[in-house]
């Protein structure tokens, strides 16, 4: 199922220079995004960080003050209404008025031509929906379980969902990530999500989007992000030159740590011809992949003019 590389014609997303301003603040700088057909590409920043405005873009319910975004092949403002059909949204903040969930399927069933009242009964089983309440009544958790409901019963070519297991505990955020790839992504249909919460979206990911103040930072397959980024812990060298992929140098008494982008194997190989004793190289998680990234960016920043 890992979707790891992508034609332009094999792209389910796909922006370039993608720009948003409220007011003097500018939500989305530039964003140039390249989603495989068939991948759970996740897009992964802190609140706040332009993942909800980019999402906005691409179901047409902001306009970008530059920039194009095509939606399954798709001008997604041209060809809204064919988009929307063939588009599954999940909102960080569900407002489905004070119909009852068997209302609600009553009236979404006739919008999506591919709509299962099979996957209705199965899902309010799976999530334990009560479809009799109304959906204002419901918890936060329920109304998020609710939504994705009507989501998945439309079995959508894309499906979109923004912070997903915000208000969800643990056990049905763990039903929800076992959907998305056992249910979607195993059919060849493509999940794009917003998350901060990155321990979880390093479970289900094939790709990985990392975004800061509406910059894209890095945008890699889950399988490449894990074979690229390093933490090697040395001893025994005072003074060895650092790669130029090297994010960070940290020095602590008689050792050193670094933290190496690309080229790791060969770092570690140049440091034991030198004499160093190479105490640890570990592979890095994505919480600590993005907080370096973001660092690097933070640093960067220190010296750039804007």
């Amino acid at each position: 199922r890992r979707a790891t590389g992508c034609g332009m014609s094999d792209l389910a997303i796909e922006t370039r220079g993608l720009v948003k301003r409220y007011g003097q603040v500018e939500a989305v700088n530039g964003l140039s995004l390249s989603v495989p057909r068939g991948a759970i590409y996740a897009l992964v920043g802190r609140n706040g960080s332009g993942k909800t405005t980019t999402i906005r873009m691409l179901l047409d319910l902001a306009r970008p003050d530059a920039g194009t975004v095509r939606v399954l092949g798709m001008d997604c403002h041209v060809d809204r209404v064919k988009v929307l059909e063939r588009v599954g949204f999940v909102s960080d903040r569900p407002l489905l008025g004070g119909w009852t969930g068997e209302q609600l399927v009553r009236f979404n069933r006739g919008f999506y031509p591919r709509w299962s009242d099979e996957l209705v009964a199965r899902y309010v089983r799976v999530f334990d929906i009560p479809m009799k309440q109304k959906f204002h009544n419901l918890s936060r958790g329920n109304q998020t379980k609710m939504w994705l409901l009507l989501a998945l019963a439309q079995q959508p070519e894309l499906l979109i969902l923004d912070e997903p297991t915000a208000g969800l505990d643990p056990v049905v955020t763990d039903q929800l990530l076992r959907v998305l790839v056992e249910d979607v992504a195993s059919e060849g249909r493509t999940v794009f999500l917003s998350s901060h919460h990155l321990s979880e979206m390093e479970r289900i990911a094939d790709w990985v989007g990392m975004i800061d103040k509406g910059r894209l930072l890095l945008e890699a397959p889950m399988e490449d992000l894990r074979a690229r980024f390093r933490r090697i812990q040395v001893a025994g060298v005072a003074e060895v030159t650092a790669p130029a992929a090297a994010m960070r140098v940290r020095r602590s008494g008689a050792s050193t740590e670094y933290v190496v982008r690309d080229g790791a194997e060969e770092f570690v190989d140049a440091l034991e011809r030198d004499g160093a004793t190479v105490l640890q190289s570990s592979p890095m998680n994505l919480s600590e992949i993005f907080l370096e990234c973001l660092n690097a960016e933070v640093r960067d920043a220190g010296g750039r003019k804007e």
